[in-house]
């Protein structure tokens, strides 16, 4: 039965993968296989037809790869907005095609604004838009990420509308890139580091939206290289779910990841993006035309690598 609470539906998708990993699906057009875009050359003289058609196909042979490994997929909208109308009919189809995998689909959005355009931005990806006739859901995905530094203002409608639809967000803390610290660690007159002071307001916005589970359905991002700065986000935000982006190819390790779980094993999802995706072109087992094989591979290699640094730090999930 599909619950109404997000939070409680991906903690239950992660308990029957026994899997706290998430694939992104970043497509650079220039690393996607050459037989994929050989073909799609051959169907349109239109490029950025060609382009999307290209990269939806990348994504869906990923997709058929992973979808019984992992709960959940996490597609940027940058590297389709780059190619126009017809990256974003990718994107949508790529949403459409994960969830018919039964994958939970967290989209890569990065929005920030305030009042209407806030609420635009919200329903457009996570509720209903309005139409002539009717209201209607347009993307449709299970989660956004969210930044911030607007205040409440552009958070409170994403909130709204996460409660009406049973759908969540992850809000932008300590994010996993090296510049972070020039806003993020910055402390303010009573002593706390900005991403301390985000963190309490994260807490906040998510009071209302806890599940059965304990978990919020307003999430956090909380970068792998950061591994100290998460273990004390983790002491301030007890009730929600940390994405956690940098692992692999930005530098996060599995131990590094393991403070933005809880005791029981529970709280955090990790996200690899190219070690995944294009993990063809370093595995000398598998052909170009095997790429879905060789994410799958390195997908698999992802969850053991998570899952013996939680039994390490004695994190394991009971019922794993």
């Amino acid at each position: 039965m599909k619950r109404d609470n997000l939070a409680d539906r991906l903690l239950d998708a992660v308990d029957e993968k026994k899997n706290p990993s998430v694939v992104g699906l970043d497509p650079r057009l220039w690393r996607v296989p050459d037989h994929l875009k050989k073909r799609a050359k051959m169907e349109t003289d239109d490029p950025f037809k060609a382009a999307g058609e290209a990269i939806f196909e990348f994504n869906k042979g990923i997709i058929d790869g992973v979808h019984d490994i992992v709960p959940a997929v996490k597609p940027q909208v940058a590297f389709y907005e780059k190619y126009g109308v017809e990256g974003i009919r990718a994107f949508k189809k790529t949403i459409e095609y994960a969830k018919e995998k039964g994958l939970i689909v967290i989209e890569d959005v990065k929005r920030n604004d305030i009042g209407s355009t806030a609420k635009a931005y919200a329903s457009a990806h996570l509720g209903e838009v309005d139409l002539i006739d009717k209201d209607a859901l347009s993307f449709d995905g299970d989660m956004v990420t969210v930044n911030p530094y607007l205040g409440s203002d552009g958070i409170e409608p994403f909130v709204e509308v996460c409660e009406e639809h049973g759908k969540g967000i992850f809000v932008l803390d300590k994010t996993s890139n090296p510049s972070s610290s020039e806003l993020q660690d910055l402390t303010t007159e009573d002593g706390k580091k900005i991403y301390e002071v985000m963190a309490e307001l994260i807490d906040e916005w998510g009071k209302d939206l806890i599940g059965d589970r304990g978990y919020s359905s307003v999430g956090v991002v909380v970068g792998a290289t950061y591994p100290e700065e998460a273990e004390t986000l983790r002491d301030i935000m007890k009730n929600n779910l940390f994405l956690v982006p940098g692992y692999g190819t930005q530098g996060g390790t599995a131990d590094d990841v393991i403070p933005c779980f809880n005791d029981e094993g529970y709280g955090a999802i990790v996200n690899s993006s190219r070690g995944i995706d294009y993990a063809y072109e370093d595995d000398e087992e598998y052909d170009p035309e095997e790429f879905d094989r060789a994410s799958r591979k390195a997908a698999l290699e992802m969850k053991d690598d998570i899952m013996k640094s939680l039994k390490k730090g004695d994190k394991v999930p009971e019922d794993w």
